[in-house]
């Protein structure tokens, strides 16, 4: 962090007389940071309670219910139960599996129900009435962003669990909101070049999209990427998040041109359209002389067991795979630890959304460790511009101006053959960290402004 962020921040004190001499520059951490102010729900007795707000219904049940698991499972590891999971393989030292400072953690859960005003309701409740010091979790960038903001205006950190939208860390990005999720924007950087070599460049694009600000982030970049390597758009059609049946969505896609299908839909929506993109023959047909494709930007292996055999061959992105480590090499270390203690926990392999919240727990963990204090302002300095690795990615930055974590995109595409039910997934690159990242001032990101750090009380 820049010492023009730190003042701007408070962070930095200096002699204020006129004609007095400056003093040297104190950056507060760990008791000093208690002293110089106080924050919303600072711990006071021997534990500290975090907020998990997750989809337990709603279109994105079934990736809520895994990123529970993987919060119990990062509590256990903290507080020092269990196999420790990813705390051998961070890189950071600073946790023990003692608490965080000390304090043993607890939690309080919540049911974002996939809309954005519940799960606000949901997250005052965890802060007002439980003493919820941060709130993480999430599996819609309209909660993200609705979530984000009321914790900015609460005083408290938000480590956002699954979001994609381009918007979480651009024109809604906060001081107090940190991403570790991949976005859409990288999504289309790491999918061109694949997406080019599979079906070259002369096709036409139909895009079906969840009305939200995921779906037409998404679409933007996907159809952006695509033009530009020579593909044509035929039309975008919004779908709303509460659709469960796509078949009249589905009929217009035969008639239109195109010989190209993306669905911008994901959780239960992806399941549902790709189910019913089968049922009308669409993965057989042929359009413009070519075998028509299917392509879903956004990928996760809850959602290929839901579409079974379904999603045989079809393109997609992944923020993270169980596999990572087995087939890509000891870059993706932390993978084997995670899965492992997941594994054990659970009887099975772990999503991408409930890896992306147990890392999220266990940075803002780390963050309030090293920073010596859990007041919201030390935890944002702590994970500006923090390099890091062993968390199951790869080297990994937490960039300070937007508060996004840039790290390697892993691309893949429904198997063919799988073995079992979790084997439905095949890598076929992880994409390096370099291709996926782009100026904080890119256009698909403008408009937004971190602001100031609140602390609250």
């Amino acid at each position: 962090m820049t010492k023009s962020n730190l003042t701007r921040r408070g962070l930095i004190k200096t002699g204020a007389a006129t004609g007095a001499a400056l003093a040297t520059p104190t950056i507060f951490t760990g008791a000093a940071w208690a002293q110089e102010q106080g924050f919303t729900n600072a711990p006071t007795g021997d534990t500290v309670t975090l907020g998990f707000n997750v989809p337990q219904t709603g279109p994105y049940a079934d990736e809520g219910a895994d990123e529970l698991r993987a919060f119990e499972l990062a509590v256990e590891h903290l507080n020092g139960d269990g196999s420790g999971g990813m705390l051998q393989t961070f890189s950071s030292n600073a946790l023990e599996g003692s608490g965080i400072l000390g304090k043993r953690v607890e939690y309080v859960t919540g049911d974002t129900q996939t809309k954005s005003d519940a799960a606000r309701a949901s997250a005052r409740s965890m802060i007002e009435k439980d003493g919820a010091v941060m709130i993480s979790g999430g599996s819609s960038s309209g909660v993200a962003v609705a979530v984000q903001g009321l914790c900015q205006e609460a005083g408290v950190i938000f480590m956002a669990g699954l979001t994609h939208s381009n918007d979480t860390t651009g024109k809604d990005r906060k001081a107090n909101g940190f991403r570790h999720f991949f976005n859409a924007y990288q999504s289309a950087a790491a999918l061109g070049p694949v997406l080019e070599s599979l079906y070259g460049t002369d096709r036409k694009a139909y895009h079906l999209t969840a009305d939200y600000t995921w779906g037409w982030t998404t679409q933007e970049s996907m159809q952006a990427t695509t033009e530009a390597m020579g593909w044509e758009t035929v039309n975008n059609v919004l779908t709303p998040l509460a659709a469960t049946d796509f078949s009249s969505y589905i009929t217009p896609v035969l008639q239109s041109g195109a010989d190209v299908l993306f669905l911008n839909h994901y959780g239960g929506n992806m399941v549902n359209s790709l189910t019913n993109a089968v049922q009308f023959g669409l993965k057989e047909a042929q359009a413009n002389g070519k075998d028509f494709q299917i392509i879903v930007p956004l990928y996760s292996e809850l959602m290929a067991r839901g579409a079974g055999e379904n999603i045989a061959g079809i393109p997609g992105s992944q923020n993270w795979d169980w596999k990572l480590e087995n087939q890509l090499g000891d870059r993706y270390k932390g993978t084997n630890a995670f899965v492992q203690s997941f594994g054990e926990k659970y009887g099975f392999p772990p999503s991408q959304a409930a890896h992306t919240c147990y890392a999220q727990t266990m940075l803002y963990a780390d963050a309030v460790q090293r920073a010596g204090s859990f007041n919201p302002c030390a935890v944002v300095e702590a994970l500006e511009d923090f390099e890091f690795d062993g968390l199951g990615n790869g080297p990994t930055l937490y960039r300070a101006a937007d508060h996004q974590c840039f790290k390697d995109v892993v691309v893949v595409r429904g198997k063919e053959n799988p073995e079992n039910e979790f084997d439905l997934v095949e890598i076929v690159e992880a994409t390096p960290t370099e291709q996926v990242t782009y100026d904080p001032d890119h256009p698909m990101f403008a408009g937004g402004d971190l602001g100031e750090c609140n602390p609250g009380a």
